[in-house]
Protein backbone atom coordinates (compact mmCIF):
# COMPACT_ATOMS: atom_id res chain seq x y z
CA UNK A 1 0.00 0.00 0.00
CA UNK A 2 2.82 2.39 0.88
CA UNK A 3 4.66 1.56 -2.36
CA UNK A 4 1.61 2.40 -4.47
CA UNK A 5 1.18 5.73 -2.67
CA UNK A 6 4.87 6.55 -3.22
CA UNK A 7 4.54 5.63 -6.88
CA UNK A 8 1.56 7.99 -7.26
CA UNK A 9 3.53 10.77 -5.54
CA UNK A 10 6.32 10.37 -8.07
CA UNK A 11 4.14 9.84 -11.13
CA UNK A 12 2.43 13.24 -11.29
CA UNK A 13 5.59 15.38 -10.98
CA UNK A 14 7.36 13.27 -13.60
CA UNK A 15 4.43 13.64 -16.00
CA UNK A 16 4.19 17.41 -15.43
CA UNK A 17 7.92 17.93 -15.90
CA UNK A 18 7.74 15.77 -19.02
CA UNK A 19 5.03 18.02 -20.48
CA UNK A 20 7.04 21.13 -19.62
CA UNK A 21 10.11 19.63 -21.32
CA UNK A 22 8.01 18.78 -24.38
CA UNK A 23 6.75 22.38 -24.47
CA UNK A 24 10.33 23.63 -24.30
CA UNK A 25 11.39 21.43 -27.23
CA UNK A 26 8.37 22.60 -29.26
CA UNK A 27 9.12 26.26 -28.52
CA UNK A 28 12.76 25.73 -29.57
CA UNK A 29 11.67 24.15 -32.85
CA UNK A 30 9.21 26.98 -33.56
CA UNK A 31 11.83 29.59 -32.72
CA UNK A 32 14.29 27.96 -35.13
CA UNK A 33 11.68 27.81 -37.91
CA UNK A 34 10.03 31.23 -37.58
CA UNK A 35 11.43 34.69 -38.15
CA UNK A 36 11.89 37.20 -40.95
CA UNK A 37 12.52 34.12 -43.10
CA UNK A 38 10.34 31.10 -42.38
CA UNK A 39 12.15 27.77 -42.66
CA UNK A 40 10.40 24.39 -43.04
CA UNK A 41 10.55 22.11 -40.02
CA UNK A 42 12.28 19.38 -42.05
CA UNK A 43 15.07 21.78 -43.01
CA UNK A 44 15.42 22.84 -39.36
CA UNK A 45 15.81 19.23 -38.20
CA UNK A 46 18.31 18.48 -40.97
CA UNK A 47 20.33 21.57 -40.10
CA UNK A 48 20.39 20.67 -36.41
CA UNK A 49 21.76 17.20 -37.15
CA UNK A 50 24.22 18.51 -39.75
CA UNK A 51 22.51 16.88 -42.73
CA UNK A 52 23.02 18.85 -45.94
CA UNK A 53 19.87 19.87 -47.78
CA UNK A 54 20.21 20.68 -51.46
CA UNK A 55 18.70 24.02 -52.36
CA UNK A 56 18.43 25.07 -48.70
CA UNK A 57 22.07 25.83 -47.84
CA UNK A 58 21.25 29.39 -46.75
CA UNK A 59 18.43 28.12 -44.52
CA UNK A 60 20.85 25.72 -42.87
CA UNK A 61 23.30 28.56 -42.17
CA UNK A 62 20.52 30.69 -40.66
CA UNK A 63 19.47 27.87 -38.34
CA UNK A 64 22.95 26.72 -37.29
CA UNK A 65 24.86 29.99 -37.05
CA UNK A 66 22.19 32.57 -36.14
CA UNK A 67 19.11 31.06 -34.55
CA UNK A 68 20.55 28.01 -32.77
CA UNK A 69 23.02 29.90 -30.52
CA UNK A 70 20.35 32.47 -29.76
CA UNK A 71 17.85 29.77 -28.77
CA UNK A 72 20.36 27.95 -26.58
CA UNK A 73 21.34 31.22 -24.90
CA UNK A 74 17.65 31.89 -24.19
CA UNK A 75 17.37 28.39 -22.68
CA UNK A 76 20.35 28.90 -20.39
CA UNK A 77 19.42 32.44 -19.35
CA UNK A 78 15.75 31.63 -18.78
CA UNK A 79 16.61 28.54 -16.74
CA UNK A 80 19.10 30.50 -14.62
CA UNK A 81 16.67 33.32 -13.88
CA UNK A 82 13.82 30.95 -13.02
CA UNK A 83 15.78 28.61 -10.77
CA UNK A 84 17.40 31.62 -9.04
CA UNK A 85 13.96 33.08 -8.36
CA UNK A 86 12.75 29.80 -6.88
CA UNK A 87 15.81 29.58 -4.62
CA UNK A 88 15.50 33.19 -3.42
CA UNK A 89 11.81 32.72 -2.62
CA UNK A 90 12.72 29.69 -0.50
CA UNK A 91 15.64 31.43 1.23
CA UNK A 92 13.57 34.44 2.26
CA UNK A 93 10.33 32.46 2.59
CA UNK A 94 8.55 35.15 0.63
CA UNK A 95 6.62 34.79 -2.61
CA UNK A 96 7.69 38.25 -3.80
CA UNK A 97 11.44 37.60 -3.61
CA UNK A 98 12.98 38.02 -7.04
CA UNK A 99 16.47 38.76 -8.42
CA UNK A 100 15.25 42.17 -9.56
CA UNK A 101 13.61 43.12 -6.27
CA UNK A 102 16.69 42.57 -4.12
CA UNK A 103 18.98 44.42 -6.51
CA UNK A 104 20.82 41.64 -8.37
CA UNK A 105 19.72 42.77 -11.83
CA UNK A 106 20.19 46.45 -11.05
CA UNK A 107 23.65 45.80 -9.61
CA UNK A 108 24.58 43.84 -12.71
CA UNK A 109 23.37 46.61 -14.99
CA UNK A 110 25.26 49.18 -12.92
CA UNK A 111 28.47 47.16 -13.25
CA UNK A 112 27.96 46.97 -16.99
CA UNK A 113 27.26 50.66 -17.57
CA UNK A 114 30.11 51.76 -15.27
CA UNK A 115 32.54 49.64 -17.27
CA UNK A 116 31.09 50.78 -20.61
CA UNK A 117 31.45 54.46 -19.74
CA UNK A 118 34.48 54.65 -17.47
CA UNK A 119 36.37 51.55 -18.59
CA UNK A 120 37.07 53.10 -21.98
CA UNK A 121 38.83 56.00 -20.21
CA UNK A 122 41.18 53.70 -18.32
CA UNK A 123 41.76 50.82 -20.76
CA UNK A 124 43.05 51.32 -24.34
CA UNK A 125 40.57 50.31 -27.04
CA UNK A 126 43.16 47.98 -28.55
CA UNK A 127 43.03 45.75 -25.46
CA UNK A 128 40.02 43.85 -26.76
CA UNK A 129 40.47 40.83 -24.48
CA UNK A 130 40.50 43.04 -21.37
CA UNK A 131 37.35 44.81 -22.57
CA UNK A 132 35.66 41.46 -23.24
CA UNK A 133 36.51 40.18 -19.76
CA UNK A 134 35.50 43.44 -18.09
CA UNK A 135 32.10 43.64 -19.75
CA UNK A 136 31.36 40.13 -18.46
CA UNK A 137 32.95 40.33 -14.99
CA UNK A 138 31.79 43.80 -13.91
CA UNK A 139 28.05 42.97 -14.13
CA UNK A 140 28.60 39.77 -12.17
CA UNK A 141 30.58 41.65 -9.51
CA UNK A 142 27.92 44.37 -9.35
CA UNK A 143 25.13 41.85 -8.89
CA UNK A 144 26.99 39.97 -6.17
CA UNK A 145 28.00 43.14 -4.34
CA UNK A 146 24.51 44.65 -4.23
CA UNK A 147 22.94 41.34 -3.18
CA UNK A 148 25.38 40.80 -0.31
CA UNK A 149 24.84 44.39 0.84
CA UNK A 150 21.05 43.94 0.89
CA UNK A 151 21.47 40.63 2.70
CA UNK A 152 23.68 42.12 5.42
CA UNK A 153 21.32 45.01 6.08
CA UNK A 154 18.32 42.69 6.26
CA UNK A 155 20.07 40.35 8.71
CA UNK A 156 19.31 40.88 12.40
CA UNK A 157 20.24 38.47 15.19
CA UNK A 158 20.82 35.70 12.67
CA UNK A 159 17.42 36.10 10.99
CA UNK A 160 16.36 37.70 7.75
CA UNK A 161 13.64 40.33 8.07
CA UNK A 162 11.77 40.06 4.79
CA UNK A 163 10.18 43.52 5.01
CA UNK A 164 13.58 45.08 5.63
CA UNK A 165 15.03 43.10 2.75
CA UNK A 166 12.41 44.35 0.30
CA UNK A 167 12.74 47.95 1.49
CA UNK A 168 16.54 47.84 1.26
CA UNK A 169 16.22 46.24 -2.17
CA UNK A 170 13.98 49.07 -3.34
CA UNK A 171 16.40 51.64 -1.91
CA UNK A 172 19.35 49.97 -3.63
CA UNK A 173 17.47 49.87 -6.92
CA UNK A 174 16.90 53.63 -6.61
CA UNK A 175 20.56 54.25 -5.69
CA UNK A 176 21.80 52.11 -8.54
CA UNK A 177 19.41 53.95 -10.86
CA UNK A 178 21.02 57.21 -9.80
CA UNK A 179 24.48 55.77 -10.46
CA UNK A 180 23.36 54.66 -13.92
CA UNK A 181 21.96 58.16 -14.49
CA UNK A 182 25.38 59.70 -13.73
CA UNK A 183 27.07 57.23 -16.07
CA UNK A 184 24.60 58.00 -18.85
CA UNK A 185 25.19 61.73 -18.35
CA UNK A 186 28.93 61.28 -18.97
CA UNK A 187 28.47 58.82 -21.86
CA UNK A 188 28.82 59.47 -25.57
CA UNK A 189 26.44 58.31 -28.30
CA UNK A 190 28.04 54.88 -28.74
CA UNK A 191 28.08 54.22 -25.01
CA UNK A 192 24.48 55.37 -24.73
CA UNK A 193 23.43 52.84 -27.37
CA UNK A 194 25.24 50.12 -25.43
CA UNK A 195 23.38 51.17 -22.28
CA UNK A 196 20.07 50.87 -24.11
CA UNK A 197 20.95 47.22 -24.73
CA UNK A 198 21.59 46.61 -21.03
CA UNK A 199 18.49 48.40 -19.82
CA UNK A 200 15.98 46.78 -22.18
CA UNK A 201 17.43 43.29 -22.54
CA UNK A 202 18.22 41.49 -25.77
CA UNK A 203 19.59 38.17 -27.01
CA UNK A 204 20.98 39.69 -30.21
CA UNK A 205 24.61 39.21 -29.07
CA UNK A 206 24.26 35.44 -28.78
CA UNK A 207 26.81 33.42 -30.73
CA UNK A 208 28.71 30.15 -30.48
CA UNK A 209 31.79 31.81 -28.97
CA UNK A 210 29.65 33.18 -26.16
CA UNK A 211 28.04 29.80 -25.56
CA UNK A 212 31.41 28.03 -25.43
CA UNK A 213 32.15 29.64 -22.05
CA UNK A 214 28.59 30.49 -20.95
CA UNK A 215 27.21 26.95 -21.01
CA UNK A 216 29.74 25.32 -18.63
CA UNK A 217 29.42 28.11 -16.04
CA UNK A 218 25.62 28.16 -16.17
CA UNK A 219 25.41 24.36 -15.93
CA UNK A 220 27.75 24.35 -12.92
CA UNK A 221 25.70 27.04 -11.16
CA UNK A 222 22.38 25.28 -11.82
CA UNK A 223 23.85 21.93 -10.77
CA UNK A 224 25.04 23.49 -7.51
CA UNK A 225 21.62 25.02 -6.85
CA UNK A 226 19.86 21.72 -7.57
CA UNK A 227 22.11 19.97 -5.04
CA UNK A 228 20.54 22.11 -2.25
CA UNK A 229 16.95 20.99 -2.91
CA UNK A 230 16.73 19.04 0.38
CA UNK A 231 18.04 22.00 2.39
CA UNK A 232 15.56 24.32 0.69
CA UNK A 233 12.72 22.01 1.73
CA UNK A 234 13.96 22.19 5.33
CA UNK A 235 14.07 26.00 5.16
CA UNK A 236 10.37 26.01 4.31
CA UNK A 237 9.69 24.60 7.79
CA UNK A 238 11.18 27.70 9.39
CA UNK A 239 14.62 28.78 10.55
CA UNK A 240 14.42 27.37 14.08
CA UNK A 241 13.04 24.05 12.85
CA UNK A 242 15.79 23.80 10.21
CA UNK A 243 18.47 24.50 12.82
CA UNK A 244 17.08 21.81 15.12
CA UNK A 245 17.22 19.38 12.19
CA UNK A 246 20.95 20.05 11.85
CA UNK A 247 20.98 22.67 9.08
CA UNK A 248 23.48 25.53 9.23
CA UNK A 249 21.00 28.11 7.95
CA UNK A 250 23.37 31.07 7.79
CA UNK A 251 26.02 29.13 5.88
CA UNK A 252 23.50 27.69 3.42
CA UNK A 253 22.00 31.13 2.82
CA UNK A 254 25.37 32.70 2.06
CA UNK A 255 26.23 30.00 -0.44
CA UNK A 256 22.88 30.13 -2.20
CA UNK A 257 22.85 33.92 -2.38
CA UNK A 258 26.36 33.90 -3.85
CA UNK A 259 25.36 31.29 -6.44
CA UNK A 260 22.15 33.04 -7.47
CA UNK A 261 23.82 36.45 -7.62
CA UNK A 262 26.63 35.02 -9.77
CA UNK A 263 24.19 33.37 -12.14
CA UNK A 264 21.90 36.39 -12.51
CA UNK A 265 24.86 38.76 -12.80
CA UNK A 266 26.19 36.60 -15.62
CA UNK A 267 22.86 36.72 -17.46
CA UNK A 268 22.83 40.51 -17.14
CA UNK A 269 26.33 40.62 -18.63
CA UNK A 270 25.15 38.61 -21.61
CA UNK A 271 21.62 39.82 -22.23
CA UNK A 272 20.97 42.91 -20.15
CA UNK A 273 18.11 43.24 -17.67
CA UNK A 274 15.37 40.67 -18.28
CA UNK A 275 12.90 40.97 -15.45
CA UNK A 276 10.04 38.96 -13.96
CA UNK A 277 11.08 35.55 -15.34
CA UNK A 278 12.49 34.72 -11.90
CA UNK A 279 9.29 35.92 -10.22
CA UNK A 280 6.57 34.44 -12.43
CA UNK A 281 8.00 31.04 -13.33
CA UNK A 282 8.37 29.55 -9.80
CA UNK A 283 4.77 30.52 -9.00
CA UNK A 284 3.44 28.79 -12.10
CA UNK A 285 5.44 25.65 -11.28
CA UNK A 286 4.34 25.79 -7.64
CA UNK A 287 0.71 25.79 -8.77
CA UNK A 288 1.38 22.64 -10.81
CA UNK A 289 3.72 20.72 -8.50
CA UNK A 290 3.51 22.19 -5.02
CA UNK A 291 6.41 23.48 -2.89
CA UNK A 292 8.67 20.40 -2.99
CA UNK A 293 11.99 21.66 -4.38
CA UNK A 294 12.96 18.23 -5.66
CA UNK A 295 10.47 18.90 -8.44
CA UNK A 296 10.08 22.67 -8.27
CA UNK A 297 13.68 23.51 -9.19
CA UNK A 298 13.99 21.38 -12.36
CA UNK A 299 10.46 22.34 -13.44
CA UNK A 300 11.25 26.05 -12.93
CA UNK A 301 14.43 25.73 -14.98
CA UNK A 302 12.60 24.07 -17.87
CA UNK A 303 9.63 26.45 -17.78
CA UNK A 304 11.85 29.53 -17.46
CA UNK A 305 13.78 28.38 -20.51
CA UNK A 306 10.54 27.85 -22.46
CA UNK A 307 9.16 31.26 -21.44
CA UNK A 308 12.28 33.12 -22.56
CA UNK A 309 12.50 31.19 -25.83
CA UNK A 310 8.85 32.11 -26.57
CA UNK A 311 9.45 35.75 -25.53
CA UNK A 312 12.47 35.97 -27.80
CA UNK A 313 10.46 34.48 -30.67
CA UNK A 314 7.71 37.08 -30.17
CA UNK A 315 10.36 39.81 -30.01
CA UNK A 316 11.75 38.72 -33.37
CA UNK A 317 8.48 38.27 -35.27
CA UNK A 318 6.40 41.14 -33.83
CA UNK A 319 7.97 43.77 -36.10
CA UNK A 320 9.10 42.83 -39.59
CA UNK A 321 12.86 43.26 -40.20
CA UNK A 322 13.31 44.47 -36.64
CA UNK A 323 12.88 43.18 -33.10
CA UNK A 324 11.50 44.30 -29.79
CA UNK A 325 13.67 44.14 -26.66
CA UNK A 326 12.86 40.84 -24.98
CA UNK A 327 13.02 42.47 -21.54
CA UNK A 328 10.10 44.70 -22.52
CA UNK A 329 7.96 41.66 -23.38
CA UNK A 330 8.74 39.81 -20.15
CA UNK A 331 7.94 42.96 -18.14
CA UNK A 332 4.64 43.36 -20.02
CA UNK A 333 3.51 39.96 -18.74
CA UNK A 334 5.38 39.91 -15.44
CA UNK A 335 4.32 43.28 -14.03
CA UNK A 336 0.55 42.51 -14.04
CA UNK A 337 1.30 39.11 -12.49
CA UNK A 338 3.34 40.81 -9.77
CA UNK A 339 0.43 43.16 -9.01
CA UNK A 340 -1.86 40.14 -8.83
CA UNK A 341 0.42 38.52 -6.24
CA UNK A 342 0.38 41.68 -4.12
CA UNK A 343 -3.43 41.92 -4.23
CA UNK A 344 -3.82 38.22 -3.40
CA UNK A 345 -1.40 38.48 -0.46
CA UNK A 346 -3.30 41.51 0.81
CA UNK A 347 -6.63 39.66 0.66
CA UNK A 348 -5.21 36.63 2.45
CA UNK A 349 -3.83 38.86 5.22
CA UNK A 350 -7.17 40.58 5.73
CA UNK A 351 -9.09 37.31 5.99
Amino acid sequence: MQRSATKRNWKRPVVVIGWIAAGLLLSMLLSAALGDKSIPAETVVRAIFGIETQGHAIDGIIVRDIRAPRILTAVLVGATLAISGAVLQAIFRNALADPGLIGVSAGGAAGAIVFIVFGSWLIPVSWTLVHELGINLFPMAGGIGVTLFVYRLALHEGRIHVTTMLLVGLAMNALVGALIGYAVFFSNDDQLRDYTFWSLGSLARANWNMLSWLAPIIILIMGALLSYRRQLNLLLLGEYEAVHLGLDVEKIRRRLILLTASGVGLTVALCGMIGFVGLVTPHLCRLLLGPDHRWLLPASALMGAAILVCADLLARISIQYSELPVGVLTATVGAPFFLYLIVRAKRQTSI
